[in-house]
């Protein structure tokens, strides 16, 4: 065991021995650089161009085959949100059954005009080409609105899903690199007998456990501000807040999920223990925590479980900052939820860590 009697000599630490060594480490594995830096970018793009501001979404609309046929499709084709055709009723059902069609409009010859909407309540496209259509068709019939309508669509930076994603993705950036960057790097060195070598040697444990957290640190930083960057110069994407709040936000972040890898790599001895420990760790917070969506779809009743994780109060924190520009001073109860992960788990880490 460590003597943790032995003190450092003047001009030299082990600490920041052993910091550059894990950064050195590092910087010889090319596959981790790619998923730190890379990946997130890609993601980012990817889901950035997927979701970007798209021209009005079209309507595929089957008019089945009647005296009012040809008439009812000229009022939707008339429409840039539509595009009509029209075709048998059974043709039309197996149309909108496929996926080939969001909606079906019948029209009874009767004396009044009338309409019959054939649509899949289980597609929101389908829904909302329902109501758009029968919009479309009750003006044509000559219904008039009793008030007068301004639309404004939004769509500046601060009110977009990309706005609402670079947040997310620093979250899962810094809950990736916190346990796969720091868990599965412990464990492989006990699988290389690596920690056996440490444990001959007067270090203190807490020397080795913080070294490997300060090496993440290092990298963590330049990777949220490459994603940042990037968010800026192709998505527009800004920061409504302060800059040091969101660095604060990410330094703490990057504590808290070194400090959880710590405590799952703390007794693993091979890569598939932990790896099953880490995926099931980060898969609630992957669904739950608020990455992709808001955690407000989720239903009332596991709302409180939902707020216990530790990635959605920083997603809920840099949210706050970014994009509502709020201050630290507002956000107390997501950082004291964070910090106390950090030290709770730091502290079960540094109790239960083995060497061997």
């Amino acid at each position: 065991m460590s003597n943790p009697s032995v003190r450092p000599s003047r001009g030299y630490h082990p600490l920041a021995g052993l910091v550059a060594a894990r950064l050195r480490e590092f910087l010889r594995e090319p596959e981790a650089i790619f998923w730190v830096y890379v990946f997130p970018l890609l993601l980012m793009v990817a889901l950035g161009v997927a979701f970007r501001n798209r021209p009005v979404e079209v309507f595929r609309v089957v008019v089945c085959a009647g005296p009012q046929a040809e008439s009812v499709q000229r009022v939707l084709d008339a429409d840039a949100r539509f595009r009509a055709s029209v075709r048998g009723e059974d043709e039309g059902r197996l149309a909108l059954r496929t996926g080939r069609a969001d909606l079906v409009v019948a029209a009874p010859a009767d004396l009044k005009p009338r309409y019959e909407y054939l649509f899949d309540p289980t597609r929101t496209e389908s829904v909302l080409a329902r109501n758009t259509a029968d919009d479309v068709l009750q003006r044509a019939a000559g219904r008039r609105d009793a008030a007068s309508v301004d639309d404004r669509p939004v769509n500046e930076p601060g009110g977009r899903y990309i706005d609402f994603l670079v947040p997310g993705l620093l979250g899962m950036g810094l809950m990736g690199g916190g346990l796969w960057g720091v868990g599965y790097a412990i464990v492989d060195m006990r699988i290389r007998k690596l920690l056996k070598r440490y444990v001959a040697t007067p270090m203190p444990r807490s020397y080795f456990l913080a070294s490997v957290i300060l090496s993440r640190l290092v990298f963590t930083i330049p990777e949220a501000v490459l994603v940042l960057a990037c968010a800026r110069i192709f998505f527009g994407v800004t920061n409504h807040g302060s800059y040091l709040a969101v660095l604060l936000l990410i330094v703490l972040g990057s504590f808290t999920f070194a400090g959880i890898g710590l405590l799952v790599a703390s007794r693993a001895r091979t890569i598939e223990a932990v790896s099953g420990l880490m995926n099931a760790v980060m898969l609630p917070m992957y669904i739950g925590s608020g990455i992709f969506f808001s955690t407000e779809r989720f239903p009332e009743a596991i709302q409180p479980a939902l707020v216990l994780l530790p990635l959605t109060p920083l997603l809920s924190a840099m949210r706050s900052v970014m994009l509502e520009g709020m201050g630290l001073a507002s956000l107390v109860p997501e950082l004291a939820m964070l910090a106390a992960w950090a030290v709770v788990t730091f502290a079960l880490a540094l109790r239960w860590f083995r060497w061997t």
